[in-house]
């Protein structure tokens, strides 16, 4: 099995990383996803020393040493390790020494698929309230010169000449509608901030019905939403009419990206709700949990802003305002919640949660 020895041959069939070290720390087995964490293959990590591929090898070489030495049965920590040009690997690590004259060390690595979902949440949590702050600053400092720039252009549209009056209220009308439009883009941007919380029992099957029914009628043909159901979900207290919202501004931004998709008449769009257990979210852990997907066939979200999409207006839509994704980041948020996106040629699924009683 690839020049791996037998007896170590049957390590492949574990899904956590291990690693086999010399009495020099040299590697002298590691499995298939060791292969895989490590990003590199046997033949190419054989003989290196393990703590050589880390820029912070200092504690892992200390309780390797400390294994030899038998100084434990088997050491559990967890350990974020630096590489160069990667991003970090947070795993929880098991060591111990192996009895006999060889002195070998096992080291076995798991990703701490938690901490990094944690340390995920924690910087979009922290970007959402640097736009909130942004938005709010910027919003204001451009609506009190909008309402002098209006003001101003009505004044001097009074004291146009009889003569060239329709000539040069055509340019009045441009500045009059331009800071019409720009007055529309702040009152959106400061609205989530303006308009209260409020809070009744909220059916996410309703909300998501009202919205089916809402995309429904402004693309008839061509889109197929589909409708895969958790009955079991119960009530929960919330803003109704802002999860609609949320829910309708995903679902819109999908059918309109599949606009291709609608011609041909296999456009597709998931409504998918299920029940979480055990979740963490914004640092508080809860036992019951909402998970709604709203998963398209389109084209997929442009890698280039794949990382920036709930960032206010960043839009890969022309002539897209880039509120809809703020927004809907805004009032999850407000319920206490998450939003992730996943996407892909062919697939982008938006995932919600949010706590339940």
């Amino acid at each position: 099995m690839n020049g791996r020895p037998p007896h170590l041959a049957g390590l492949d069939l574990l899904a956590s990383a291990v690693i086999v070290l010399d009495s020099d720390g040299r590697i002298s087995f590691a499995n298939a996803a060791a292969e895989n964490l490590l990003e590199s293959s046997l033949k190419a990590l054989s003989r290196q020393k393990l703590t050589a591929l880390f820029l912070n090898p200092d504690e892992l070489a200390g309780i390797c040493a400390q294994a030899l030495e038998h100084k434990f049965s088997d050491l559990r920590q967890d350990l974020t390790l630096e590489r160069a040009g990667r991003e970090p690997l947070r795993v929880h690590s098991i060591i111990s020494a192996l009895d006999g004259a060889d002195a070998s060390i096992v080291v076995e690595l798991r990703e701490n698929v938690q901490q990094l979902k944690l340390d995920r949440e924690e910087r979009i949590l922290d970007q959402s309230q640097v736009n909130k702050e942004l938005i709010r600053n910027l919003a204001h400092e451009i609506k009190n010169p909008l309402g002098g720039i209006r003001g101003a252009a009505q004044l001097l549209e009074l004291e146009l000449p009889a003569l060239h009056l329709s000539e040069l209220r055509e340019y009045t009308q441009v500045i009059i509608k331009e800071a019409d439009r720009l007055q529309t883009l702040v009152d959106r941007l400061l609205a989530p901030h303006r308009r209260p919380h409020i809070v009744g029992d909220v059916n996410i099957h309703e909300v998501c019905e009202r919205v089916r029914s809402l995309i429904l009628a402004e693309f008839p043909v061509g889109l197929t939403i589909l409708r895969d159901y958790d009955a079991s979900i119960p009530e929960f207290r919330g803003d109704k009419e802002q999860l609609i919202q949320t829910v309708l501004n995903i679902a819109h931004n999908a059918a309109q990206a599949l606009s291709e998709r609608i011609e041909t008449g296999d456009a597709e769009l998931v409504f998918k709700t299920r029940v979480a257990r055990q979740v963490t979210l914004a640092k508080v852990r809860y036992g019951l949990a909402l998970d709604l997907h709203i998963i398209d066939n389109g084209p997929g979200i442009a890698p280039q802003i794949r990382d920036r999409i709930f960032y206010p207006l960043v839009s890969g839509r022309e002539g897209g305002s880039g509120l809809g994704l703020t927004l809907a980041q805004t009032f999850v948020q407000q319920h206490m919640g998450v939003i992730e996106c996943e996407s892909r040629p062919g697939y982008t699924d938006f995932r919600i949660v949010l706590p339940l009683p």
